[in-house]
C-alpha cells in the first residue's frame, strides 16, 4: 500500500498579491467567524479583508514581502522526507494558501497513495487550527473522489523530544548569559474568550506545556527569574484570553526577557514580525535591557525526529 505522510499548517502569503487572498480565505472559514449565516460571514470576511489587506502588505513587506511559513515548511518536508527515505511520500498542505489541500489530495491521488498520516503542525489542539485543518483535508480527498485512509494526530505538546527542542531553541536564546537574570515569556496566539467556554482545550493544553516545559527545564537546571505566560495577536474588539503580552511586558519589573513562542513549530509573521519587531519596539519604550525572541522548531534536527516519532506512533 502506498503511503504519504501530510503536514498541516495555516499557511501564508507566498507574495503580497496572496495576502488578499490569504485574509479571504482565513476569515471565510466557519471555524474562524463563527455565524450559522454563511452570507454574513462572507459579508464579515469581505470587510476585513477590504480593511486589512493593505495594512498586513505593508507587514509583509517589512519581512522580506512573504510570510517565511511555507519555505521553513519545505525545509521541514525536505529533511522528513530524508530521514523516512523512500518508504512514504512526504508531503504538506496549507490551509489557506498554496499549495492548498484541493492541489496536494489530487497530486497524491494520482500517484496512487493509498493512506496518509496527517499530522497539523499546531503543538496544541484548537478547533480554529486543528479541526479546521483536519476537516478540509478530507472533506476534499472526498470532493476529488480519492477513497483514501487518513490517520491523524490532534497534538503533541507533550512529546518529550518536541520539549527537548524547544529547550534548545531557548538555550540558543540565551546564549553564555544565566538564566537567573532573565525573565522567559512563554507567548501563545490568542482566542476570543467564547470559543474557550465553548468546549475549546486550546488554553488548558497551552498551560499544561508551559508546566511541561518548566519541569523539563528545572532538571536541566535552567532556572529563570520568573516564567510567565501570555497571549499576542488579538483582533477585534471582543474578549480574548489573558493576560496579553503587552500587558506582562508592562507589569515586570526585570528588563531582561526572553519570548518563547509555544503556540508555533514554524516561524511566520507573528514571530518575525509581531514579537520580533512590533513587541521589540513596545520593549524598547518600556527601558528593557534585553528583549530575545526565540526561533521556532522549524528544520531543528529535533523537530524532524519529533515528526518521524509521531509518523512512527501512527503506524
Amino acid at each position: 500500500m502506498k503511503e504519504a505522510i501530510v503536514l498541516l499548517n495555516m499557511g501564508g502569503p507566498n507574495n503580497l498579491n496572496e495576502v488578499e487572498m490569504f485574509l479571504h480565505n482565513m476569515f471565510n472559514d466557519p471555524y474562524i467567524i463563527r455565524t450559522k449565516s454563511t452570507l454574513l460571514r462572507r459579508f464579515i470576511a469581505g470587510m476585513i479583508t477590504l480593511t486589512r489587506t493593505e495594512k498586513s502588505q505593508e507587514i509583509y513587506q517589512k519581512i522580506g514581502g512573504k510570510s517565511p511559513l511555507v519555505e521553513h515548511t519545505r525545509s521541514v518536508v525536505k529533511r522528513l522526507q530524508e530521514v523516512v527515505g523512500d518508504e512514504i511520500i512526504v508531503d504538506f498542505v496549507m490551509r489557506y494558501t498554496p499549495p492548498m489541500a484541493n492541489e496536494v489530495c489530487r497530486h497524491l491521488k494520482e500517484q496512487g497513495v493509498e493512506k496518509v498520516y496527517l499530522i497539523p503542525l499546531y503543538p496544541q489542539y484548537s478547533s480554529t487550527t486543528t479541526q479546521s485543518s483536519l476537516d478540509d483535508f478530507e472533506k476534499t480527498a472526498h470532493a476529488v473522489g480519492w477513497d483514501v485512509i487518513t490517520v491523524e494526530i490532534k497534538h503533541f505538546f507533550a512529546h518529550e523530544t518536541y520539549n527537548r527542542c524547544l529547550i534548545e531553541r531557548i538555550k540558543e536564546a540565551l546564549g553564555e548569559d544565566k538564566a537567573d537574570s532573565f525573565e522567559l515569556i512563554f507567548s501563545a496566539h490568542g482566542l476570543p474568550q467564547k470559543i474557550v467556554d465553548q468546549g475549546d482545550p486550546y488554553q488548558r493544553q497551552v498551560i499544561a506545556h508551559v508546566e511541561l516545559i518548566e519541569t523539563m527545564m528545572k532538571k536541566n537546571d535552567l532556572n529563570f527569574n520568573g516564567i510567565h505566560l501570555a497571549y499576542q495577536s488579538k483582533v477585534g474588539p471582543m474578549k480574548w484570553l489573558e493576560p496579553s503580552l503587552d500587558t506582562t511586558l508592562h507589569d515586570l519589573k526585570n528588563k531582561r526577557v526572553i519570548i518563547v513562542p509555544i503556540a508555533f513549530t514554524i516561524d511566520n509573521s507573528e514571530t518575525d514580525f509581531e514579537l520580533s519587531i512590533e513587541y521589540a519596539e513596545v520593549a524598547h519604550e518600556l527601558g528593557y535591557a534585553e528583549y530575545r525572541v526565540c526561533r521556532c522548531p522549524n528544520d531543528h534536527l529535533l523537530f524532524i525526529q519529533t515528526l518521524h516519532e509521531l509518523y512512527q506512533k501512527m503506524k
